[in-house]
């Protein structure tokens, strides 16, 4: 059967350390103190911007080996956003990454992994990696133009190499996944359980269930694969971030998500992120080593964009059911109506 990745909403412990304070500022500097083989004083930490599944911190920590002089590294320490949180536990988000890492996808190279006795949470610590996650920086600012041209062929091969990977190399971790079809009539269960009747929706569930294959899943998806969850540097792709859902599915649904409308930013002459064309995807992607149906790509990014809508009445439905109070959710509700009207016209033109 197909599954989702569950909420953990309630397992924080409820005496999680604030990053930022003094008890959670010693237990970080005693959990890195191994990975960056030297004694640890954490200097700084600061908020940055996160999501519904994640907080993220930048931590400036000072490591001394020996008698040499203080050297300065940043980290990133990220842990689960808490309630209403979706997505996997960090230890084995880490693991996915390493095992992506090692398939020669670019990710922040995991330095550390809290045990429940750290005080810190469902977290992890990773590298710091220089580059713009904001995706309307990049996609605008002209320091960004060689890179936009070479996000095509640089996303097309890290989602070839990801996808490359047999199953059988994840098959000890507690991947959720299944069939197109089977993803469809969770989504479905789902939306039947907020109880919310969006016409545009119904059209799209409709148009879909003849169409999503019933075939078992032959990849490792990533999940959220998307402007927005990659770093971006001069030199186009320099990391792949947020790995909270990955699951096992078919190449086209990274493929087709990467295209959903919401990710374009306003440039939606390029449905690529904003930043290529379909075209110029799909040819990376072969070139890399990938195989893709064309033909099927279509159905995906429909999917995709219902999936994302299904995103947005769900954390609707978080506020108002007073579940995870939180206007940041409810604003992101209200982009229903959008992905609604996406929904029509690409069913109706054949293109978005």
């Amino acid at each position: 059967m197909a599954t989702r990745p569950a909420s953990r909403e309630g397992s924080e412990p409820l005496s999680i350390l604030d990053p930022a304070g003094p008890e959670g500022r010693a237990a970080l500097a005693r959990l890195l103190a191994p990975a960056l083989g030297g004694a640890v004083t954490v200097r700084e930490v600061v908020a940055l911007s996160g999501g519904a599944n994640s907080a993220t911190w930048r931590v400036e920590a000072e490591v001394t080996r020996g008698g040499a002089a203080p050297e300065v590294r940043c980290v990133i320490f990220q842990r689960s956003a808490g309630r209403g949180a979706q997505g996997l536990p960090r230890r084995v988000q880490a693991e996915v990454m390493q095992r992506a890492g090692r398939a020669g996808v670019p990710v922040p190279p995991v330095l550390a992994i809290p045990d429940d006795a750290s005080g810190l949470g469902d977290s992890v610590v990773t590298g710091f990696v220089a580059g713009e996650a904001l995706a309307p920086r990049w996609l605008r600012d002209e320091r960004f133009a060689e890179a936009r041209g070479a996000l095509a062929a640089q996303c097309g091969a890290a989602l070839a190499k990801l996808h490359a990977v047999p199953l059988s190399a994840w098959a000890d971790l507690p991947l959720g996944g299944g069939s197109g079809a089977e993803l469809l009539e969770g989504m479905f269960a789902t939306y039947r359980r907020i109880g919310v009747d969006v016409p545009a929706f119904d059209l799209a569930f409709a148009w879909l269930r003849p169409r999503m294959p019933e075939t078992p899943p032959t990849c490792l998806v990533h999940g959220d694969f998307r402007a927005g969850n990659f770093l971006v540097d001069e030199g186009g792709l320099a990391a792949v971030l947020d790995w909270e859902l990955p699951h096992l599915s078919v190449p086209e649904e990274d493929l087709g998500w990467l295209c959903v409308q919401a990710w374009r930013f306003g440039h939606w002459q390029k449905p690529v992120g904003g930043f290529a064309t379909r075209d110029a995807l799909l040819a990376a992607y072969r070139a890399a080593g990938g195989t893709v149906e064309a033909d099927r790509l279509w159905t995906w990014e429909v999917f995709g964009n219902l999936k994302w809508g299904m995103s947005c009445l769900q954390l609707a439905d978080d506020h108002v059911s007073g579940r995870v109070p939180s206007v940041e959710r409810a604003a992101i509700g209200r982009r229903v109506s959008e992905v609604a009207a996406d929904l029509v016209h690409a069913i109706a033109k054949g293109d978005l």
